[in-house]
């Protein structure tokens, strides 16, 4: 398999770990990344969908980890087992997340702390344990991408989420500074809706149906679209890249739905405007 967007051997040589691997946005990155010839652990919990990701690689560059990222011991072990293989770990991906869809005022203390405790703690204890055991020891650097979700000015529906990916988008621009000195690039990328298998299968049906009349494009994400913003930050195109949040989304970050509305048109299928006077 080669990258359809990237020239061969980009990333030779390159060490990732892509978290939630095993399907969505994970498996797309993994794919992408061993394309390119970066060595990739896909990690999460379950080992199935890791496998089976690394069954679609055909160069055999994918290894599965089973790992749970909000286990402070699995991180480490999972981190140094890396360590241990390869040597050094040059890009580390916070893919793995989750969520569910429920108005906030049915959303109890366990649930939110559920959310927060994936989306937020499990990201740092990520970065942190590469971080500190990989990319600061010897003056390595190295990068580190998170995915977080658009729209930024709040979610509906998953107020738990909206809160958690906020402060991971924060923890980006904090560290992003803090461990300059260290040759660290960190990112955040913040999809909007894309057509995974889980999101397809997971949510609502009106919620997918409705899904691309949010997003003035007109239509869903793909996977693999995500994928190539990240590989684009792994590469050397990506080097001066530090501290930003990049919203891959169609526009939806600037606008709630195509424009304009069905109410805000003329009989003719055109914007409405103010009449002016004189």
């Amino acid at each position: 398999m080669t990258s359809s967007v990237f020239r061969d051997g980009l990333l030779d040589g390159q060490v990732a770990i892509v978290t939630g691997g095993g399907s969505g946005i994970g498996r797309a990155t993994a794919l992408e990344l061993a394309a390119l010839g970066a060595r990739v652990v896909v990690a999460g919990r379950r080992p199935d969908p890791l496998r089976e990701t690394c069954a679609l690689d055909p160069a055999h560059r994918c290894e599965a980890v089973v790992c749970d990222i909000r286990e402070e011991d699995q991180v480490e072990a999972l981190v140094d087992g890396v360590l241990e293989r390869r040597d050094r770990i040059d890009l580390l991906v916070n893919n793995a997340g989750g969520q569910y869809l429920t108005p906030a005022e049915a959303i109890s203390p366990k649930g939110f702390r559920a959310v927060v405790r994936l989306n937020l703690e499990g990201t740092w204890l990520m970065t942190h344990a590469v971080a500190t055991r990989a990319m600061i020891p010897g003056g390595r650097g190295g990068k580190i991408v998170c995915v977080t979700l658009s729209p930024h000015h709040g979610l509906p529906g998953m107020a738990h989420s909206s809160a958690a990916r906020a402060g991971v988008e924060n923890l980006v621009r904090g560290l992003s500074t803090e461990w300059a000195r260290f040759g660290i690039r960190l990112s955040a990328v913040a999809p909007g809706p894309v057509a995974t298998d889980t999101f397809l299968a997971k949510y609502p049906q009106q919620v997918v149906d409705g899904s691309a009349s949010t997003v003035p494009l007109g239509r869903m994400g793909r996977a693999e679209e995500v994928a190539w913003l990240i590989a684009h930050l792994a590469s050397p195109a990506g080097d001066w890249v530090s501290g930003a949040v990049l919203t891959v989304d169609g526009g939806k970050d600037n606008f709630q739905g195509a424009w304009p509305p069905d109410a805000f048109v003329d009989a003719q299928g055109d914007p409405v405007t103010e009449a002016r006077r004189g």
